[in-house]
């Protein structure tokens, strides 16, 4: 309306971008003035580069939109997260499109240990004005930072806020002789020292199916990167990858749930961490043990031989039962067990089959089910189905009638034929003797026991068939939790050996034997008819309290954000555009801010796919989530 002023305006279409003729081309319009210095300018930005892709020090980069007066905007990133960073590059350059550059920067080809600190960095135009490098949550806040200059300096004076409330909180937590979390205090100790992740792949939505497929079988860690548990055993993760380097068929890889949830939620993993093993054609295996180096070498071993082995002659099923194992197995002294089915037990067989899949990984088993199996099963006494167990290498073989054929009872049944006669105690087979539910017989030593006590211990735990009790042994030296043990059970620590009677299950009570007579078979039995009498005084009664962790559980998948919906197509401005060629608003609101033409010139276009939105997360392992990040490393958020 107003003479003075041109109605003319100019637009930039981009029709190189289009895939297909009737495709619209997504137009850009110029927000400036209609001079000829603008419109030179304006064309010098649109033929630039959408992302540029650098790989030196940010001080040396120089762009035309730096050479016009403009911004740089520098998404940092890693070959593991690659794609997801490209395209989250090129939907924010879509957005700044004519107000700032944007350029990829690989943080593995630079040097620099700012760029592991950060997700983003700014370059200004103006001479001598460093580089700012900022950890944001998602893509709204990159347009905001070029939009609004002075949110820079807010970005900044809060993350300087939050990094001295964080050494105030880590002055306050070395002061503190226990901390009120064992792991979080291990890994807030060692948060500094760097692991080696060389050998485990990064996996992401993007390369997950296709790194599968790479390998016969495929180790895959989920965790979360701001959970202590997490990063503890990601610890030993290292040390298995470093152990297991070079193993044909076994290929290591971990995803960090916090950057890809939906990944995670897909492959129905609900707590954190978990270690699933993949192998093409089968349904992917759940480690359910402990979390130590030596454990999980031996899971990911064992798993990579058929659980059970089919032995095809008499000779392979006693050389079996002798410790004779394939090359993989060799170095894994486990007990040797072997189902024996004749062609009338194929129930039995298909329940001992299921058992094995449930069991791979754990245990090594074989089976035999030919012509002979019957005279195989006689040779120790038994007939089919049986379990034939080889222990010692061969020098004891024990043959047990299976009698139930259902799959839990099998499973059942193997895992407490495994079990020692007469174990040593540790922290890593503890839980298998306390699910039995019994008593134990307990022998603390401060060292290896002599011969003659384990001689008589173990004719007393082999003296009666389905024992009422579990006759064991701790050696203090390699198990020194034992100390506090003995210190729960007596005011100060008594002379050793001493051997004890403890009812976990039952009154919690603790009984002495005495010191002054000597271990042997004939006495511990004396002595154990005089407790069930009644005629025995408990030396320490334990608590009858729940022994449950001070505070309740995380529920992770509450805790994770929601992956973001795909957001409605805007309505067309023009007739005859169809709702599906315009691409979603950007997640911050309008798609390219200014004025009301670059709003409706930038709504035009390519779809969302096309276009390839990330939604409002900045991905990659520079962590999209930092703030939250920050909080979990404090022990008492934990």
């Amino acid at each position: 309306d107003d003479p003075d002023v041109s109605s003319a305006w100019l637009s930039f279409w981009h029709c190189q971008q289009a895939t297909d003729p009737a495709q619209p081309c997504r137009r850009t319009a110029l927000a400036q003035p209609l001079t000829l210095l603008n419109v030179h300018r304006h064309l010098k930005l649109m033929g630039a580069p959408l992302v540029t892709e650098v790989a030196e020090d940010p001080e040396k980069v120089s762009t035309v939109h730096l050479q016009l007066g403009l911004p740089l905007v520098f998404i940092l990133s890693q070959k593991e997260t690659y794609e997801a960073d490209r395209r989250t590059a090129e939907f924010v350059a879509w957005q700044l499109l004519g107000k700032a550059g944007v350029a990829l920067l690989s943080r593995d080809l630079v040097d620099l240990n700012v760029l592991h600190r950060s997700n983003v960095a700014l370059k200004t135009p103006e001479e001598g004005m460093p580089i700012q490098y900022l950890v944001l949550e998602d893509t709204d806040e990159v347009i905001t930072l070029v939009e609004d200059k002075s949110k820079v300096k807010q970005i900044q004076e809060d993350e300087q806020e939050e990094e001295e409330e964080e050494d105030e909180d880590e002055i306050e937590n070395n002061n503190q002789d226990i901390q009120d979390d064992q792991v979080v205090e291990a890994v807030s100790r060692d948060k500094k020292r760097e692991l080696p992740l060389e050998q485990i792949l990064v996996l992401t939505e993007e390369n997950f199916r296709s790194s599968l497929s790479e390998a016969v079988r495929t180790v895959v860690l989920f965790y979360a990167s701001w959970e202590a548990v997490s990063l503890a055993v990601l610890r030993s993760y290292s040390e298995v990858a470093a152990h297991l380097k070079g193993t044909p068929g076994v290929l290591l890889s971990r995803v960090n749930c916090w950057d890809w949830p939906g990944l995670c939620s897909q492959e129905n993993v609900t707590q954190f961490p978990t270690i699933k093993i993949y192998k093409e054609g089968q349904q992917s295996v759940t480690y359910d043990g402990m979390w130590g180096t030596e454990e999980l070498s031996s899971f990911i071993l064992l798993s990579r031989v058929s659980c059970p082995v089919k032995l095809a002659t008499m000779d392979e099923a006693e050389g079996y039962l002798r410790g004779e194992f394939p090359p993989e197995l060799s170095s894994h002294h486990h007990t040797s067990l072997l189902g024996v089915f004749s062609t009338a037990t194929s129930e039995a067989r298909e329940a001992f089959e299921e058992a094995g899949s449930i069991l791979s990984g754990h245990i090594r088993m074989g089976m035999y089910f030919e012509d002979d199996a019957l005279a195989l099963s006689q040779k120790y006494s038994v007939s089919p189905p049986a379990l034939l167990l080889g222990r010692s290498g061969g020098r004891s073989v024990e043959g047990i009638a299976l009698s139930k054929h259902s799959v839990q009872d099998m499973v059942q049944m193997i895992r407490y034929e495994l079990l020692d006669i007469f174990p040593e105690i540790t922290v890593p087979n503890l839980p298998q003797y306390l699910q039995l539910r019994k008593p134990f017989l307990i022998l603390f030593s401060a060292g290896d026991i002599s011969q003659m006590e384990s001689r008589e211990m173990l004719k007393l735990a082999k003296g009666r068939p389905q024992q009422a009790f579990v006759a064991c042994w701790l050696n203090l030296k390699k198990t020194p939790v034992g100390h506090g043990i003995l210190r729960m059970y007596f005011s100060t620590t008594p002379s050793l050996p001493v051997l004890l009677w403890v009812n976990l299950h039952a009154g919690g009570q603790v009984f002495k034997f005495p010191s002054e007579e000597p271990i042997t078979e004939m006495n511990i039995l004396s002595w154990l008819e005089k407790l069930q009498a009644g005629l025995e005084i408990p030396s320490s009664t334990l608590s009858e309290e729940d022994w449950k962790p001070p505070l309740p559980a995380y529920d992770f998948l509450q805790m994770m954000e929601p992956s973001v919906p795909e957001l409605s197509p805007q309505t067309s401005p023009h007739p005859g555009d169809t709702p599906e060629q315009h691409p979603p608003k950007s997640p911050g609101g309008d798609a390219a801010g200014g004025d009301g033409a670059i709003r409706e010139e930038a709504s035009q276009g390519s779809t969302a796919e096309e276009v390839g939105s990330p939604g409002r997360d900045l991905r990659g392992t520079a962590p999209r989530l930092a703030a939250r990040d920050k909080q979990g490393r404090r022990h008492s958020e934990l």
